[in-house]
């Protein structure tokens, strides 16, 4: 099995999300139900990749930063979060109460802790606040874990 985690970006413009929407199919495609995915499901590329990992036949495990993560997502999006949450095979549940920047960054050094691979969709720049792409990046940097990063060239926020 092939275990790879998920950060990256979230309000997207969608013709940005349909070029990094192809590339992590593609990247995922070659490990069908030999892979197992993990990811917040926030709306953007979180959610892209796990509907991925999904339609590869992989598993996926979803990361619930906070108990009170959800509230914390664009109205529009919880019910493709709630979705993808019914289709996890499992689902890892951090002890904090607030989806706050602290939680964020619990849940993604915990995928970086428990994969074989980070996939980042990241546009290469600073984080904007604690628990950002960047600073997942990082971290799984420091750890020596493999990091593949997707972002469309001349692609913009």
């Amino acid at each position: 099995m092939r275990r790879i985690a998920i950060t990256g970006h979230r309000g997207l413009p969608p013709e940005v999300e349909q070029i990094i929407d192809t590339a992590v199919r593609g990247h995922l495609g070659a490990f069908g139900p030999a892979l197992v995915g993990l990811s917040c499901l926030a709306d953007g590329a979180d959610t892209v990749f796990a509907r991925a990992v999904l339609e590869a036949g992989g598993t996926l495990e979803a990361i619930v930063p906070a108990e009170y993560y959800r509230e914390g997502l664009p109205q529009e999006h919880r019910p493709a979060y709630d979705a993808l949450l019914a289709g996890a095979a499992l689902v890892h549940r951090l002890p904090f109460l607030e989806s706050t920047p602290e939680a964020h960054l619990a849940a993604g050094r915990y995928m970086a802790d428990h994969c074989d691979e980070l996939l980042a969709v990241w546009n290469g720049e600073p984080a904007r606040g604690l628990g950002g792409t960047a600073d997942i990046v990082e971290y799984a940097r420091c750890r020596e874990l493999p990091v593949t990063v997707v972002w469309p060239a001349g692609a913009r926020r």
